[in-house]
């Protein structure tokens, strides 16, 4: 049946389309569509594309498309969306997909063209490298489908709120990938609140559609997926199977307490990144690490060995402090070119980017997260049925003189607690969603008066409250918020009563910085000449050197004023010139590692260096009494707090400690070493003081009784422009978990535990989840 012969409803569906191909959704694609599926010899649609084409062809409900990495998705939702436009062409932009990164934007634009080469469906994408010339032809004929970062969509609908109804009027489907990236932070309530503002503002009423590899809680996440709005969400979520072959090595890094000490200690970071090196450099190969700081000296010792063997340098670097044009030619190496390559990366690569038929992934250290274990297990084994391969490499510093919290493998348990978790149990942290975002409320509150104009405060209240993401904010704390608003200039109120923009609030709102919610440091732009290297925040003063990319600069000029830096290369060796703290971990994650020491399992994939680690902290363990309770004594009048609890958790101990039992147990320091253990100096034993914080948990009603009384902490980028009654609120009920640190410390004292935390996933097995498992 032709087009023309079809008959729509009002959103383009086929009402007297044949029940044959009702039932055949191949038959219902647009032909160009058709003709990909051809070229790549496909031979049947997979689970995901055929559901998702059932959701968006018959129903107008939202989708949650969760499913591994490389099973299709972006198909499964771009496959139905691109055949209704292109059955009915859009009179708007009739497709917005917003990502989380620059990076995976430019990939799913280059896929997606390839896909409409010949479907006539215009795609463009806007962030801050496009050309503002592409920018004003599709302010111009507004068509197809657009892709965008949240920040991007910000200044849109801050700067342009006129143009709004012209672009998105028509707007059919909205497609927010990575989906678990978003959720739980402060940019996933920001783009809850854009897609509410922007559906407002253009008058339009798009399905959603979600795209995720790393879920676990899918009511969550499809509430959070359909909010404000509704439509029904329905998940599509194929059980799905994957062939793994994971190893674990571990490198002892002696403690350099004289010369023979540290030439042993030179002689181990040698084989070190010997081991590396050889394991890479004749590979298309990724390599994880935790910090751009150590993505960058990975990259400088890769590169040293290769020059002191005479052999080629393969090695690029990729992360957010790179400039935009060495980043594309690292992910064009990996993905195009003729290989060997290897990139050392952070965060930038975990996330939904096709690199193409990567051979190996290595992971430096262990991941924070489960979830970030199974995005960067997802980056290999996309070729077929190809094996997904993870390598972890955890060097850790090794003292037989420190305390003897610090003598445990931490690193090593914490890759071990990952892979057990979600290769046994399917388990993936669940999300946190924040009751009381203060300072989002405050960005979207200032940036909705831009928009505007200006509003009478009812005005403005009513249409930042009914935003979805603050329904917890009470009318009486936004009272006060826009009060203080107005007491330090952010907003202004007229003769007649409206709101506007104050002087001070258009110093935060008029700096592009405030298009985006998380927390960025102000950087420095790096040139060597005319070409931009990327960019740091610590900056040296001239003659210094420091690395970037994976080279060695030596700083010529400093342009204070413009914010830039001109450099020369360099050799020698210095250290790199980021702070970065280390990633929160669940309490599940911190169980599971105490099981881990607790038990005599033998784990296949654990190579001997990390075995013989293993069973050396297991016996230390066991002799020390470490297991025995949460506090311990450790010698003269210290304590040792092994809570083995999440971030949240521990920091809700550290509180406890500081503020409410330092005077009445005697103590006079905690000295925490987040999420790990705790090391408390007092006259207090260890059973009075576990006695007391077991009854100082259960009498804490009110969350903020654990805070110091001038204590306000910041949980987000705005929080500093909100009044501080309001932070320390937020604190209270986003930072602490009295409840689930009670928990906890019930459970390791064999007491009836509280209902367990409920896991949709435990019973869910996939086919291959112990097989190719290697030494």
């Amino acid at each position: 049946m032709s087009g023309s012969d079809r008959h729509y409803d009002n959103r383009g569906r086929g009402q007297g389309a044949d029940r044959g191909q009702q039932g055949n959704p191949f038959a219902r694609l647009a032909p160009f569509i058709q003709e990909y599926i051809y070229r790549k010899k496909w031979d049947t649609l997979r689970e995901a594309q055929v559901e998702a084409c059932r959701v968006l062809f018959d129903t107008q409900h939202h989708l949650l498309i969760a499913s591994g990495t490389a099973s299709g998705k972006t198909e499964a939702a771009f496959f139905p969306a691109l055949t209704e436009l292109y059955h009915r062409p859009s009179e708007s932009v009739g497709i917005l997909y917003i990502g989380p990164l620059k990076a995976l934007i430019n990939d799913q634009f280059e896929r997606i063209s390839e896909l409409l080469r010949e479907g006539e469906v215009p795609v463009w994408h806007w962030h801050g490298d496009v050309s503002q010339a592409e920018k004003t032809k599709l302010m111009q004929r507004p068509c197809g489908v657009l892709q965008i970062t949240p920040e991007s969509l910000e200044g849109l609908l801050m700067n342009r709120p006129n143009a709004i109804p012209a672009l998105f009027h028509d707007l059919r489907y909205i497609m927010i990938d990575e989906v678990h990236a978003f959720m739980g932070a402060d940019r996933g309530i920001q783009v809850l609140s854009q897609l509410t503002r922007l559906e407002r503002m253009a008058s339009c009423t798009p399905q959603r559609i979600g795209l995720s590899a790393t879920l676990s809680d899918y009511d969550t996440a499809a509430r959070w997926l359909g909010a404000g709005t509704q439509q029904p969400v329905e998940v599509v979520s194929p059980q799905g199977g994957r062939k793994l072959k994971l190893s674990v090595e571990h490198f002892s890094f002696p403690d350099a307490r004289d010369e023979r000490e540290a030439e042993h200690l030179e002689l181990a970071k040698q084989n070190y990144y010997n081991f590396i090196y050889d394991h890479t450099h004749q590979k298309k190969a990724l390599v994880f690490t935790n910090s751009r700081s150590d993505a960058e000296l990975t990259t400088l010792e890769m590169r040293r060995i290769a020059e002191k063997r005479e052999e080629r340098d393969v090695f690029h670097v990729h992360h957010g402090s790179i400039s935009a044009m060495l980043r594309e030619e690292t992910e064009a190496a990996l993905k195009s070119g003729p290989g060997p390559a290897v990139a050392a990366a952070t965060v930038t690569l975990e996330l939904g980017i096709n690199l193409g038929e990567l051979e190996r992934v290595i992971q430096l250290g262990a991941p924070y997260s489960c979830s970030s274990f199974v995005q960067r297990l997802g980056r290999s084994g996309r070729r077929g049925d190809a094996a997904s391969e993870m390598m972890f490499l955890c060097a850790e510093e090794e003292d037989e003189e420190a305390q003897l919290p610090a003598r445990m493998p931490w690193t090593l348990l914490r890759a071990i607690a990952v892979i057990e978790l979600y290769v046994r149990e399917r388990w993936v942290e669940p999300l946190d969603l924040r009751r009381k975002p203060v300072g989002v409320l405050y960005h979207q509150t200032m940036s909705t008066l831009k928009s505007i104009g200006e509003a009478e405060p009812a005005e403005l209240a009513r249409a930042v409250l009914t935003l979805p993401a603050f329904r917890g904010i009470e009318p009486d704390e936004y009272k006060k918020l826009l009060q203080y608003l107005l007491q330090t200039d952010h907003i202004q109120q007229t003769e007649e009563g409206s709101l506007i923009i104050g002087l001070g609030g258009e110093k935060v709102v008029n700096n592009y910085r405030f298009y985006a919610v998380f927390k960025d440091d102000e950087e420095h732009v790096v040139y060597n000449g005319s070409e931009e290297i990327g960019s740091i925040t610590t900056v040296p003063p001239p003659g210094y050197c420091f690395s970037l990319a994976g080279k060695l600069w030596k700083v010529e000029e400093v342009d204070g004023k413009h914010k830039a830096v001109y450099v020369k290369s360099s050799k020698g060796k210095v250290d790199t010139l980021w702070l970065g703290a280390g990633g929160d971990v669940h309490t599940r994650v911190m169980q599971k590692m105490r099981q881990v020491l607790e038990e005599q399992t033998l784990y296949p994939y654990l190579a001997p260096g990390a075995v013989n680690r293993l069973e050396r902290a297991r016996r230390l363990a066991r002799e020390s009494g470490l297991l025995r309770s949460p506090v311990i004594p450790a010698g003269g009048n210290s304590l040792f707090i092994l809570p083995w609890a999440g971030s949240k958790q521990f920091r809700t101990l550290e509180r406890l400690l500081k503020h409410n039992l330092t005077e009445p147990m005697g103590l006079r320091q905690v000295v925490p070493m987040e999420p790990y253990y705790m090391v408390v100096a007092g006259t207090a034993d260890a059973e009075s003081l576990l006695a007391s914080i077991r009854d100082g948990l259960s009498g804490a009603h009110d969350p903020e009784a654990l805070l110091d009384a001038a204590e306000a902490p910041y949980l987000g980028k705005y929080d500093e422009y909100v009044p501080p009654e309001l932070v320390r609120r937020a604190f209270a009920v986003d930072g602490l978990d009295v409840k689930g640190l009670a928990e906890v410390l019930r459970k390791q004292s064999g007491e009836r535990p509280v209902i367990a935390e409920r896991n949709g996933l435990v019973t869910r097995q996939q086919k291959g989840d112990q097989d190719g498992f290697k030494n």
